[in-house]
Formats: structure tokens, sequence, C-alpha cells
């Protein structure tokens, strides 16, 4: 697979990209932590508490606290003490310059991977905050943050995410193979380079480092702790290995044991991953592995419950699941890169001038061929008559073949005369459907049934012609599909700007 041009190839390039990157934060997060920062009443506590259920306010305000020159000797290391040290006023300094979007238009693979931290912190105080009461603080931070440098790799370039479900944990690829392709160096490099460049809490860098440049000490912690069933013969292989004993039973493993078991349950509560952590943690803990994983279940369904989202993954919904199932489904062949080429010539061919298109079919006909090739596997393209009293199917793929006859009245459907009032956009997930399901026509729910819908009208002469319905076969469209979407649209749109002005 092709590296995407805009992207860095050397570790001094990705840190100058990312180092300054400041990532958004949803407008209702934003108003959460504004009004507990406005209440006199919050503690410092309370107030931390807000952050942390905001991860990129979070990984700023420490990060503000941190910043090399503050005159500090020690980091902070728990959000309280960032705080505590900036003080509110620089605290609501923070929060402002944060770009607070709707949470919609937040990159869902940023969302997604903001998710599985949340998920991690929330492991590691349910696993470890009893038995590290002194630290709970730390522990519940420095879990949050830990995949921090991820968090804005993503924010720059959501496509990884798909890039990195796909090819790692499908289809098994070596991870470090596929980073290399893509990013030029190993992604536990560029992680470690950040969290030492923006000084986060130092239990993070130990976390990389260990990875980084000291597996052989995890290897054998692993080896040992495959043997959960016989744990005698376990603690007699940690007595006779001083040194694995002692870095076994530092308390910073808890960051790095609490985001490999969330990490590894976003693909899988049984695959080969979660099982390696839960046996480690297993033996971190000195827990029978049924016991751990009964306790991991348990603070899953509690995380899912306090940090709900939308249209993201959270591992606690397989637990509902038959154990077998998985829900990352391999990408369909049209969505691929090889298909880039036909892509483009359909869209060179949508805007060249004149227009070589002798009528609106022929020009349709290549519109559809070219949403196709950006991804799109089910598409029907209407054509509105001019007094917006019908929309007659002009060109249809992937659905049945009852759609190439369609007419629609669309006086029927508030969504439809939106669409037809003005050139517009509208995304349809599971945060939308049951607000707009109800006012669209049966008939479209019925060919196109899911949660996951692009519709798109295209104007021409300041009049809207034609409305687009695409989708992936229901799937959830990721950011990259959206855009060629929109790329595709926006040459559709041209060319029937040219085809209208032909012979003038």
């Amino acid at each position: 697979m092709p590296t995407p041009l805009s992207l860095p190839r050397t570790l001094p390039n990705w840190l100058k990209q990312l180092d300054g990157q400041l990532l958004p934060i949803s407008i209702d997060s934003q108003q959460r932590v504004r009004r507990g920062l406005a209440d006199n009443n919050s503690s410092m506590g309370e107030i931390a508490e807000l952050i942390q259920d905001c991860p990129a306010l979070a990984l700023s305000v420490l990060r503000a606290a941190n910043k090399r020159g503050a005159g500090f000797k020690e980091p902070a290391e728990s959000l309280e003490g960032a705080i505590s040290r900036l003080g509110l006023k620089r605290t609501e300094e923070l929060l402002n310059l944060q770009p607070a979007l709707p949470e919609s238009e937040i990159p869902k693979a940023l969302r997604q991977i903001q998710l599985i931290s949340l998920h991690a912190s929330q492991q590691a105080s349910g696993l470890f905050s009893a038995r590290l009461a002194r630290l709970w603080q730390e522990v519940h931070c420095a879990s949050l943050l830990f995949l921090a440098p991820i968090w804005t790799l993503l924010a720059v370039h959501p496509e990884l995410f798909d890039i990195w479900e796909q090819r790692v944990l499908l289809k098994g690829e070596p991870a470090a193979r596929v980073e290399q392709e893509l990013l030029g160096i190993p992604l536990l490099r560029l992680c470690l380079a950040l969290s030492e460049q923006w000084q986060l809490p130092e239990w993070i860098s130990q976390g990389y480092r260990l990875l980084v440049n000291d597996r052989r000490l995890l290897v054998k912690a692993l080896h040992i702790a495959r043997n959960n069933q016989h744990p005698l013969q376990q603690q007699q292989c940690l007595d006779a290995d001083s040194h694995l004993r002692r870095w076994l039973t530092h308390p910073g493993n808890s960051i790095l044991l609490a985001n490999g078991l969330a990490i590894s349950a976003h693909h899988a509560w049984n695959g080969q991953h979660s099982l390696r952590w839960q046996r480690l943690t297993g033996l971190f803990m000195q827990l029978p592995l049924d016991v751990l994983q009964q306790a991991l279940h348990q603070h899953a369904v509690s995380s899912a419950r306090l940090h709900p989202h939308a249209g993201l993954w959270h591992p606690a919904e397989a637990l509902l699941w038959p154990w077998e199932a998985r829900h990352l489904q391999a990408a369909s062949e049209p969505s691929k890169l090889p298909v880039v080429s036909a892509w483009r010539q359909q869209c060179a061919q949508l805007l060249a001038q004149p227009s070589p298109f002798s009528n609106v079919l022929q020009l349709t006909a290549c519109a559809n061929q070219a949403l196709q090739a950006c991804g799109m596997q089910r598409v029907l393209i209407l054509l509105a008559d001019r007094h917006h009293t019908r929309l007659q199917a002009q060109q249809q793929t992937g659905l049945a073949q009852t759609a190439a006859r369609l007419s629609l009245d669309p006086q029927h459907s508030q969504v439809l005369r939106r669409l037809l009032g003005a050139p517009t956009q509208l995304r349809l997930t599971p945060a939308n459907i049951a607000q707009f399901s109800a006012l669209l026509p049966g008939t479209l729910k019925t060919l196109f049934p899911g949660e996951h819908l692009l519709l798109r009208s295209l104007a021409s002469n300041n009049r809207v012609v034609m409305l687009i319905l695409a989708d992936q076969n229901g799937r959830a469209l990721n950011d990259a599909g959206v855009q060629a979407f929109g790329k595709t649209v926006q040459c559709i749109e041209r060319a029937l700007v040219s085809f209208a002005n032909r012979g003038r």
C-alpha cells in the first residue's frame, strides 16, 4: 500500500509536525469544564475529574505545567498537581485555546483512540487503585495519557487508524512492517520521543522505553505468565531472577498493563494479544486468570457507562455477543487504493473542458462510475425536475432493480425538501439516524438499510438539479471515505455546470 505523500518519513520531521498540534475538544466538554472552573464550590479534585473526561484538554494542561523552563525541578505527575501548579486562570486560558467543535466534526479515529484511553484509565483505576492507593492519581493520569502521542498523530492523519485496523488486526501483518511503510519509523519510537519532549509522566516514558529498548524483560515475564495455572512455579521462577522480580513489581508497570489490556480488547477479548496481557496482569497482581478476567469485564462495563459515545466501538459491547464474534470486518475491494487510478480517470472526464458529454445519461453514468471508484458500493443518482415536484432515478449501483424505476415526490419528505432548497450534504450515523429516519421516504430506507448513509444535493446555475445517495453497504464510513466522496461530488457538480453551459 503506497504511503500518502503528505506524511513525514523521519523522526525529526514527525516531531516538527506533531509537537505543536492542538487537539480539538467537543463543545459539550468545553462547557462542562468551563462551568466547573466558574463554580467557586468546585474542589481541585473535582475540576481534575472534569478535565480527566476531556483527554485532549488533560494533555494540554499537563504539557503546560511541565513545559521546559517553567522553573519546577520535578514534573507534575497528576492532573490535580498540574492544575495546582498552573492555577485556575491559566487552566481556563488553556481551555479557551483548545479548538471546540461539535463532536460529530472531530475525526472519528481521534475520538476512538481517546475512548480506548478512557477505557485504559478505567481499567487502571479499577484494578490498581486499591493496591496503589497512595499513587492512584498518578496511575489514573498516566494511564489516560499513555496513548497521547497517537492522539496527535490521528488528529493530523485520521486515515491511519483504519489502515492499522485492517492490516494489523484483521490481516495479521507485522505491526513493525506496516509502521515502517506508513510512517518511515517505528511508531513506538515516535511515541517515546513525543512523551519525552512533552515531559509526560515518567511512567509513560518508562513504558515506551521498555517496548523500544528492552523487550527481553517483557518476553521473560510473558513466558512465566503463561504458566498461570501453577502460581507456585511462577513464584519460584521470579525468585530465581531478582532483576525480573524487581521490574515486575514496579508500580509504573500498571500504566503499560492497563493500556495493553484496553488496546487488545478493542479487537477481541479472547484474542492472543488479549490473553498475553491478561496473563501478565494476573502475574503482576498475583491473581488467577478467571478472577482477573471477571474484573476486566466489570471495569469495561463501568467504562462504557461512564463514557458513552455513539458511533464508536467499546469492547464492553462484545461481552453481549457470541464469544468468537468480531466487530471488525475486512474492507471490501472497491474501497482499496488500486482503484485510485480509475477514480482519477473518471474525475478527469468529469472536469474536461468543454464538456465531453452529449446528454445527461452519459454524464450521470460517468458520475456513477466515479462514485464507485471512490469506494461507494451502493449509489443512487436522482434528477430533479424544474419545479422540484419530482425526483427521478437516473443511475443506480448495488441496489434492487426497482431502484432504476424509482420516482419520488419530495414534498412528502422534510429531508428531501431541505436538500432541494440548496446544495447540502447530510451524513447519517447512529448518532443522528433516529432524528432523520422518520423524515425520509420509506422507499429510500428500504433501498439503503443501515445507519450510515451520505445524501448530497448538487446545483447547476443556482438551482439544485441532482440528488446523490451513497454508502458502503451500510458499514461505518471512515473520514477518508467521506473526504473521497466529497471530492468526487465536487467534480460532478463542476461537470453539471460545464454541461449546462455548453455551446454558450
